[in-house]
């Protein structure tokens, strides 16, 4: 283990890449978000673009008179309504207790997400060549041999059924352990801090398991 980083310089690398995510896109930090938006990069690009046309209210409240009067027609015998007069509506301030803007609640531009996951494998790449322990390799190491199945196709079904898993404690948990573990706890939100002490203490657990137990 003398090779790895020490534990205080890996929390303040992770705390940096947090805060600096912040604060460039205003955004909480998430890859499993990341992951499943760029999967569906067709769909969520066409949601970009759909935003992009009412970036504004006037544009949209415009869209919503034409697809009214498109649906019930502008005829003698068309249902007339009253229309209120417009009005300009100023964005909520978060600084003023209102709650989030309406920015802040959008998702973060696809093309950013991309680039996060790329980052991190290019991160993690680097770093195993720089160290000169990258290896290329068809299956979990010793480790996982010794302790789960030597069988390719047992360990390519047991990583298939994880990763299933993963996704689904994922979306029921409404994030990852880097969305709740990071973002969520740096800003002291209490179902963060819960959905990461059930992550911890469910890995000590099956820790526990493997390696006093089995």
């Amino acid at each position: 283990m003398s090779s790895y980083w020490p534990w205080w310089a890996g929390a303040v690398g992770l705390a940096l890449v947090t805060i600096n995510y912040t604060l460039a896109t205003d955004r909480s930090f998430g890859v499993s978000s990341a992951w499943d938006r760029v999967l569906h990069w067709r769909s969520e690009r066409q949601l970009e673009r759909t935003e992009e046309e009412f970036e504004d209210d006037r544009a949209l409240a415009d869209a919503l008179a034409v697809a009214t009067a498109e649906h019930f027609g502008t005829g003698p015998g068309a249902p007339t309504m009253p229309q209120p007069p417009y009005r300009e509506t100023q964005p909520l301030d978060p600084a003023a207790g209102d709650g989030p803007s309406v920015t802040s609640l959008r998702p973060v531009p696809l093309v950013t997400q991309a680039a996060l996951l790329v980052s991190i494998f290019l991160g993690g790449l680097i770093a195993a060549v720089t160290s000169g322990r990258f290896h290329l390799r068809f299956d979990m190491g010793p480790g996982f041999r010794n302790l789960v199945t030597a069988n390719p196709i047992t360990m390519v079904a047991l990583l298939f059924v994880g990763g299933v898993l993963v996704g689904f404690g994922t979306r029921l948990a409404g994030g990852c352990s880097s969305g709740h573990g990071l973002s969520g706890c740096g800003r002291l939100r209490p179902v963060s801090i819960v959905a990461t002490a059930v992550f911890f203490g469910t890995a000590v657990g099956v820790s526990f398991l493997l390696w006093k137990v089995i």
